[in-house]
Order: structure tokens, then C-alpha cells, then sequence
């Protein structure tokens, strides 16, 4: 077990010639004081605490096809994906992703932050309201901010105040925003009786699958489960069970389309690096064959409640 890493704190707390700055230290003065430090340190013993929750990160085909990856493609996808970024790497993880979690196109990105930004920005606008659930993550939270929509949150797993926020809308359009899995409380939403609400007010049903991509519905997520309708939109990171990095929105041609017009998060940002795409295609076939350990980690979770 290695060494406890060392907090540094910014030295000098004397005025600067610099609001901003000064402002900076003095916030860092007080979050030392108070033991709030957060440090950027790498891990130490027993790993309980990273997101790789398969072990996929270290499987041999995953890591091999990373590496025949950069020896084909190189180390970058080198330019936005409407330039010169998209490769057959790129091809192959949205395929992948489709068919795994039901849905009939993919569109892969640069992280799941960058994924549930598109989705909610691109697919939302002046005339919509985006219902929020209260414990959504900081990402969607940013999306909802960055969006043209109103925004109201619910309070966490409320249908009833969901299904309220829709009736009274003044807005024609709507959007429910949800996870699948809740990572801190790990519980779960009414994913049929939203999307049933979805049905009735006329909402497009926004998934973040993240915490539920490899490890729900027998790795399928738990979106999977409701079909093939084109009102819902699932997001995804490739950085979790499937122990890649970079995230995706999948869902219908049509939503596809639209994210590669207009979202920004992924018109004005480099490609996701191909040895990472392709890493994850290799982790999202071997749970689609059954050979990752899903069934152990469920069995896990379920004797440690």
C-alpha cells in the first residue's frame, strides 16, 4: 500500500493585484482549514471505490483491442468528428451500443458529461420543459442550465409530481430527465410508468444509463426493457462497467441526425480517441456473449444489502 499523498495548499495569502485570484486563495485557505481538500490522487490499496465495475478495464480482448487500435489508427482521432475524426473504430461502438441496449442508432462522444449535454441541449429548446428528477447528476443538471428550456425538478422518483409538471406545462414541448440507476442512493425510477406518462402528455423519456449500461437487465441496461419506442433516448458512458472512457446517445435516426447538426459537445470537440472506442466495442461484445461477470456483481450487491 502506498503512501498517502500530500495535500499542497497554496502558499501566500497576502493580497494580490487580482480580485479573482485573491478570492481563489482565499477559498483554498478555507477549505484546508476545514479539511476539504479534495486531491487528484491515484489509487491506494483495495480498489472499493472506481467505476470499473466488471473488471473490463483490465480484461485481455478489451486491452488488446486498444492496442490493435493505436497500432491501426494511431493514438487520436486528431480532428472533430465531422472533419477527419471518425473512424471505423468509432462505427463499430455505435453498431455495438445499438444493439446492445435495443435502440436503433448511436452516436459516440468524448465523455458521458459531453453526451447527456448533447442530448438535452440538441433535443430541448425555447418551447419545452425539461422535468428534472431532484438527484439527476451534475451533468444533467449543466445540460438543463446550457438548454433554452424551462426547468422544473421533481422531487426524487415523484411520479406523481411528474405527471403534474406535464398536465400543467405551458410549453408544447416536454422532456423527462432521469437515471436509470442512482449511484449514491442506488435506487431505481418507474422506468414503465414514465415512459406510459411520456405516452399520454406527448415527453420525449431522456435516460441516463450510466450507472446501468453492463450491469442492469443482464448488461442491456435497464432502458432495454421498454422496447424499441422512439420517444425514449438513453445516455451512456463508456467509462463505467464497460471500463473504457467516452460516452453516447442512442436512440432514433432522427435524434442521431439532429445531435450531429447541432449539438455542440460534439460538432466542436475532438473525436473520442479510437483505441477507447475501440475498447469499448470489445467490452460491450463480451457482455452481449455473457463473458463478463455480470450475474456475480448483481449477486454481490443483492448479499451486501
Amino acid at each position: 500500500m502506498t503512501a498517502a499523498p500530500t495535500v499542497t495548499v497554496p502558499t501566500g495569502t497576502a493580497p494580490s493585484d487580482n480580485r479573482i485570484l485573491d478570492r481563489l486563495r482565499e477559498q483554498s485557505a478555507q477549505r484546508h482549514a476545514q479539511g476539504l481538500d479534495r486531491v487528484d490522487a491515484g489509487p491506494r490499496g483495495l480498489d472499493l471505490a472506481s467505476n470499473d465495475y466488471l473488471g473490463l478495464a483490465d480484461h485481455p480482448r478489451v486491452r488488446a483491442a486498444a492496442h490493435e487500435a493505436i497500432t491501426a489508427l494511431g493514438t487520436s482521432a486528431r480532428a472533430s468528428r465531422l472533419v477527419t475524426g471518425t473512424t471505423q473504430a468509432h462505427r463499430d461502438a455505435e453498431a455495438a451500443l445499438a444493439e446492445l441496449t435495443g435502440r436503433e442508432s448511436g452516436l459516440v462522444l468524448s465523455s458521458g458529461y459531453a453526451a447527456n449535454l448533447a442530448a438535452v441541449t440538441a433535443l430541448s429548446g425555447p418551447d419545452c420543459l425539461i422535468v428534472s428528477d431532484a438527484h439527476n447528476h451534475a451533468s444533467l443538471i449543466d445540460a438543463c442550465r446550457l438548454s433554452r428550456a424551462s426547468v422544473q425538478r421533481t422531487p426524487h422518483l415523484d411520479l406523481a409530481a411528474t405527471e403534474r409538471a406535464l398536465a400543467e406545462r405551458n410549453c408544447s414541448e416536454a422532456i423527462v430527465l432521469v437515471e436509470s440507476v442512482y449511484s449514491v442512493l442506488g435506487d431505481t425510477p418507474d422506468l414503465p410508468a414514465l415512459l406510459e406518462l411520456c405516452r399520454t402528455h406527448d415527453a420525449l423519456l431522456i435516460i441516463d444509463e450510466a450507472h446501468g449500461l453492463g450491469v442492469v437487465g443482464e448488461g442491456r441496461g435497464a432502458s432495454r426493457s421498454l422496447g424499441e419506442d422512439d420517444r425514449v433516448i438513453v445516455t451512456a458512458t463508456l467509462s463505467k462497467a464497460l471500463g473504457s472512457q467516452g460516452g453516447a446517445v442512442l436512440g432514433p435516426a432522427t435524434m442521431r441526425d439532429a445531435l450531429v447538426n447541432t449539438a455542440r459537445t460534439f460538432i466542436f470537440d475532438t473525436g473520442l480517441a479510437p483505441a477507447a472506442a475501440a475498447a469499448a466495442t470489445a467490452a460491450l461484445r463480451l457482455i452481449a456473449a455473457g463473458e463478463a461477470p455480470v450475474e456475480g456483481l448483481v449477486s454481490c450487491a443483492l448479499n451486501s444489502v
